[in-house]
């Protein structure tokens, strides 16, 4: 019985996730512009060579495919600022919104709402904000400011595609933290708060220890989105000013498809050794915290 109930799911799992990513092994040994696997050559490793082919990791003007390594110093920088400050804002919004206030419920929706809109829609309506024309130009300039092209400026559309990543996908990571910190114990806080404890110090010894595991889980999921980028920031920036915003899997996108010189063995190539780093990156994040977990129930 349990296998009947499983099959559908498993069958499109296997349909729609096994069988591409076979097929996509398959790519990366190829190479041509052509998409049916018959009429491609076989190269074996020469597209990982490729990729790989550099005098320094650190310049990218000594690497054979320089945009890809672009792409990967873009991403790099992303993830970390984004994901730390997605962890933040969440965790601070996680404890604001578990504190009595009137009308909770709809501040918890409010927050959980953007998650709702298509990442194209997200893009969308922040471009239609920041663009020169902009809505944001148009509060600075009845402030009697000079509009600015906040889009066009390398600085300033970083910091949009990590703003307006946050923003749309944050309520996700708070309604995670959110459960976590609703099953911990009322009992430790009233102790607490009999003994005296400051708030600060409840927070780092009672609050955060039991709330690790879903932070763990928040911090992995937010590690492999950020990896991920494409959406919100192809829409909001084109990957632009120059290659500024430009991240792994728009490279993938527009090598395997948009280019007029596409190569989807390269694309192929370029995603297999991406979903390697978010495997290690992944297994190493679950180590570290499953050492926490172990240490924490030792003291």
């Amino acid at each position: 019985m349990a296998a009947f109930f499983l099959a559908p799911n498993m069958a499109i799992f296997g349909i729609f996730v096994v069988v591409p990513l076979v097929i996509n092994f398959f790519y990366s040994a190829t190479s041509g512009t052509a998409y049916f696997l018959q009429d491609r050559s076989y190269v074996g490793l020469e597209q990982y060579q490729r990729l790989l082919d550099c005098g320094s990791y650190l310049d990218t003007a000594t690497c054979r495919e320089d945009l890809f390594w672009k792409a990967v110093h873009n991403t790099g920088l992303f993830v970390v600022v984004q994901v730390a400050l997605m962890t933040i804002v969440s965790m601070i919004t996680a404890l604001i919104l578990n504190r009595e206030m009137v009308g909770r419920s709809f501040w918890r929706a409010v927050f959980f709402f953007p998650v709702l809109l298509s990442p194209v829609v997200t893009g969308l309506i922040w471009r239609w904000i920041l663009q020169r024309q902009g809505l944001l130009n148009l509060i600075v300039h009845d402030l009697g400011g000079e509009p600015y092209n906040w889009l066009t400026d390398r600085f300033w559309a970083f910091t949009a595609a990590v703003s307006v990543s946050v923003w749309a996908h944050m309520g996700f990571y708070t309604l995670i933290l959110l459960a976590g910190l609703q099953a911990i114990p009322r009992d430790l806080y009233e102790a607490a708060e009999m003994d005296g404890t400051r708030p600060a110090r409840v927070f780092w010894r009672i609050t955060l220890p039991l709330l690790m595991p879903n932070l763990l889980v928040v911090i992995v999921l937010a590690l492999i989105r950020a990896v991920q980028i494409f959406d919100e920031v192809y829409v909001l920036t084109g990957g632009g000013p120059g290659t500024s915003t430009l991240y792994l899997t728009q490279y993938i996108y527009e090598i395997g498809f948009a280019s007029l010189l596409r190569n989807p063995g390269l694309a192929s190539a370029a995603s297999i050794l991406m979903g390697l780093v978010l495997v290690v990156l992944t297994l190493l994040q679950l180590q570290v915290g499953r050492r926490g977990e172990r240490k924490g129930a030792r003291e």
